[in-house]
């Protein structure tokens, strides 16, 4: 099933998407259940009610939400098992294997299954109901917790046995392994004190990055403010290529920085670059070493942004005092229509005019954090979120969201979009939960293809570099693209003045809050920061398990609240739950060992790109305003 919006427009021209009305509509009784044909589908593209959507993992989940989590834990053990099979020299080919009435027990017994069928293809028919996947999980649970074999292979092939495969053994990574994957873009900050005191409300931040993608699409910055000295913190969720992110996670910052400067000082600023003389900084960057940063683009990002302080000049007054509200508004704006008036007007070099084309021709959502004192301003354009920490009376932490996902689930959103259209395309501008049926995310920087006119995109594309041509996705025009745009970059604006309960601050892609719940959020890093680990009752979910095994489960999270601290970076610690988190809520090695050792042509099949931000405030410095 489709893994990107390319795969997913192949699947709806496909003869099995234009027949599906002919799939067979008799129904088959499993365990007293009557059950549809069903066919498997990636939970990041869901087409129609036939495919089934995943669910992400959750502190309370619903019959279903755990079924079809365990489902998808098996897909991931059928991918992995084809991945290894690729290099067998076997001349099967062609062999459909058909599981009928059943998901199988174990991703062990399913790598036995499919040993001698390296170019096979499987199909999921009649999968369980998932009203009744309580018993069936029960038995599965525990045929996985004492080892022993399929009892559905043994009776389908009773003349046959097999050992444990010891080649699924040779690719679990050691924990030194795991850890150097899950450190390899890890930075950290601490605001510099003064005379022994840290006058910053913000003690220091910490971020991290591990792809999915190859180049990963997800960005980060984070600078200070040298003019107001606020800090602004940014994660930049990219879609079609990493070229707009990128490009956001070198630009934002600068437009924001200069919304927020007074008349006189933008006009020192201009005189300066008149004159020819120095120009002051007005960013402090905080970058990783790995942090790539354009220096092809970077005059052209430069007359771009004299540009807009040439016209915030003559716009503002001496005695006017920016609105950091606004600020953040008019930069977010500014900079979209920046990306796309440069790819409309191209450029002689031929790298920057390719360049300049890829940027607006992909997409990247936006969350930015600006704190200033006691003040938390956020601004969001997409489905990226940040959520604050706040310790209570009791020493627990709780969850505060400070955005809004901007996507179908938002019903403000929903009822936005539907309203700036004609009544004629209100069944068609939101499809399948995604705008004109293919963009998850509702707002979002470039992706012109969702806000020029079809004319202007032609035009634009017929005097493009050649490069350009060979991208199919440039190419494509929305269906039932009547009216743009549909897309906006405006970001929503959400302040919150800051108490000393409010210990820290989360900014996430997509792919942390598709893994965790973002209570379990906080509270994993809540705990990691203070030390101190609020004991929970131990949940199984649906399982059935035996004292043995939930003696098993309660000396792993011993071991697990022990070794705490192996990981010297909270974002880091954070990441390792999204990745490695079991169904019991625990950190699996050997789960997250197969998920980061997963092909990169598999790996987005089951995650995103997560990028991280952990910023830690001072409580004394925020009580003392």
């Amino acid at each position: 099933m489709p893994d990107s919006a390319h795969d997913a427009n192949a699947l709806r021209h496909s003869d099995l998407f234009q027949r599906a009305h002919l799939l067979p509509k008799s129904v088959k009784t499993i365990e007293g259940k009557d059950t549809n044909l069903l066919i498997v589908g990636d939970p990041a593209y869901p087409l129609l009610d036939w495919l089934i959507k995943g669910y992400s993992n959750s502190p309370c989940l619903t019959p279903e939400q755990f079924f079809n989590t365990y489902l998808s834990s098996v897909r991931v053990g059928v991918e992995m098992t084809f991945g290894l099979l690729k290099s067998r020299c076997m001349s099967i080919s062609g062999a459909v294997i058909i599981f009928a009435s059943r998901v199988l027990p174990t991703m062990r017994v399913t790598s036995q299954l499919l040993r001698g069928f390296p170019h096979s293809k499987v199909f999921a028919f009649s999968l369980l109901p998932c009203q009744q996947h309580q018993s069936q999980l029960c038995t599965i649970a525990h045929q996985h917790a004492s080892r022993r074999p399929s009892r559905v292979w043994q009776e389908q092939q009773p003349s046959r046995s097999y050992k444990t495969s010891s080649v699924l053994h040779s690719y679990i990574l050691t924990p030194p392994q795991v850890n150097s994957i899950l450190k390899a873009n890890e930075y950290s900050f601490k605001v510099p004190e003064f005379d022994g005191k840290n006058v910053s409300s913000v003690m220091g931040f910490e971020s991290n990055q591990l792809p999915a993608n190859a180049p990963i699409e997800d960005r980060r910055s984070a600078a200070t403010c040298l003019q107001t000295r606020g800090m602004l913190l940014g994660v930049f969720d990219g879609h079609a290529g990493c070229a707009c992110a990128q490009a956001l996670s070198e630009r934002l910052f600068y437009y924001i920085a200069v919304s927020l400067l007074p008349h006189d000082t933008l006009c020192e600023l201009e005189a300066a670059v008149e004159a020819g003389r120095a120009v002051s900084p007005i960013l402090q960057w905080h970058r990783h070493p790995h942090d790539y940063f354009s220096r092809e683009a970077q005059m052209l990002y430069f007359n771009s942004l004299r540009t807009y302080w040439q016209e915030l000049i003559d716009l503002t007054s001496p005695d006017e005092v920016p609105d950091t509200r606004e600020a953040l508004r008019n930069a977010f704006k500014r900079l979209d229509n920046d990306i796309s008036l440069e790819a409309q007007v191209g450029d002689p070099n031929a790298f920057l005019h390719y360049w300049v084309l890829r940027v607006a021709f992909s997409g990247a959502t936006a969350c930015v954090a600006h704190i200033e004192g006691s003040d938390l301003f956020i601004a969001n354009a997409g489905d990226a979120r940040a959520v604050l920490g706040v310790q209570e009376e009791d020493g627990s932490f709780s969850a505060h969201t400070l955005s809004n996902d901007h996507n179908a689930q938002n019903e403000g959103e929903v009822a936005r979009i539907r309203g700036e259209h004609p009544p004629s395309e209100r069944k068609t501008v939101i499809r399948q939960e995604r705008l004109l049926g293919l963009l998850m995310p509702f707002r979002a920087f470039g992706d012109v293809k969702f806000k020029w006119s079809i004319e202007l995109q032609k035009r634009v594309l017929e005097s493009g570099p050649d490069q350009l041509h060979e991208n199919e996705h440039t190419k494509f025009i929305p269906p039932n693209y009547h009216t743009p745009p549909y897309l906006t970059a405006e970001p929503e604006i959400t302040y919150h003045k800051l108490r000393p309960q409010d210990r820290f601050l989360v900014i996430g892609s997509d792919g942390l809050w598709e893994t965790l719940h973002r209570q379990e959020v906080v509270r994993v890093v809540g705990e990691y920061l203070t030390g101190v680990h609020q004991r929970q009752p131990l949940t199984v979910g649906g399982y059935r398990v035996t004292l043995g095994q939930m003696q098993g489960l309660l000396e792993e999270r011993k071991a697990r609240a022990s070794s705490a601290f192996e990981d010297h970076n909270s974002t880091t610690h954070l990441m390792r739950h999204a990745v490695g988190n079991n169904e019991f809520g625990t950190v699996d090695h050997e789960r997250l060992s197969k998920m980061l050792s997963l092909p990169e042509d598999l790996a987005r099949m089951y995650r995103d790109d997560i990028t991280i931000i952990i910023a830690q405030f001072n409580p004394h410095v925020i009580g003392a305003e």
